[in-house]
């Protein structure tokens, strides 16, 4: 097992991981961060170099071991076999912490504490933006986090609230705010340069606010040299018909979230 924290091997890495497009995307994205001032204290592992056959990007220090939201690795594999190994027989991963793993095919269960598994689209797609000058555009605001922590499907806690509110300091978002400043219909940006919780207040649909919201993280994403991603549930229909008549990409592939949980945790309230 290998650590990068060579600034040129990096920016090797991440010009590598084009090749391997759409299955590298997530570890791409948590690289292109790295590389332009890091925010999230991330750093990468791999079995190799430079002829890598696995990639791990992980929490760069110690983190609380119940937050799985900043415990969230991204990993990418050329051989299933070099993967394996490198979970298995190195110190890659703090398996004693409540941990997120995102992957197109992760084969774990066998020796995960225990998992819970989300599967996604991954959509890649830039628009050009078309703004309408009765709606005011701004960016997600750290007093924000709150409203977002409440309508998250993922949270609902205070560990969501303070990701979210990291997220929000640390990576582009976009939202549509009222007269008195309140936040209407937003999305915003994760360490894995993945757009998420794109979402609009109940009473505020049917609007065309979800689609100028997308346009306008899209064109900031491409702007500052991102490739624009995001995941949508299978079963979010109407997400996933609004993003078909965006002409968004849907990709060949499925990605996994999977979270880990310790035995030692599985009693105890978090």
């Amino acid at each position: 097992m290998l650590v990068l924290n060579c600034s040129t091997k990096l920016q090797m890495l991440e010009k590598m991981l084009r090749w391997s497009f759409p299955v590298s995307l997530k570890v791409y994205g948590a690289v292109m961060n790295i590389n332009r001032g890091n925010p999230f204290r991330k750093e990468v592992v791999v079995d190799s170099w430079p002829d890598f056959k696995a990639v791990i990007t992980r929490p760069q220090r110690q983190t609380d071991d119940l937050d799985h939201y900043t415990n969230a690795h991204a990993v990418f594999y050329k051989e299933p076999q070099a993967y394996q190994e490198l979970l298995e027989n190195t110190n890659a991963i703090n398996w004693g912490q409540i941990f997120q793993i995102k992957s197109i095919v992760l084969n774990l269960c066998s020796i995960l504490g225990s998992v819970r598994h989300s599967f996604f689209f991954l959509i890649y797609f830039l628009y050009s933006l078309r703004m309408d000058p009765k709606f005011t555009l701004a960016y997600l605001d750290i007093s924000h986090s709150s409203l977002l922590n409440k309508t998250w499907s993922r949270g609902g806690n205070p560990r969501c609230e303070k990701y979210l509110a990291n997220l929000i300091c640390s990576f582009p978002s976009a939202c549509v705010l009222d007269d008195k400043g309140y936040p209407l219909s937003w999305s915003l940006t994760d360490q894995f340069a993945t757009m998420i919780h794109s979402y609009t207040l109940p009473e505020h649909r049917r609007k065309g606010f979800s689609r100028l919201i997308t346009t306008t993280l899209a064109k900031k994403l491409h702007s500052c040299g991102f490739p624009v991603q995001g995941n949508v549930l299978e079963a979010n229909l109407p997400s996933v018909s609004l993003l078909k008549s965006m002409n968004a990409r849907f990709l060949p592939c499925s990605f996994f979230r999977v979270i880990h949980t310790p035995f030692q945790f599985l009693t105890k309230p978090h």
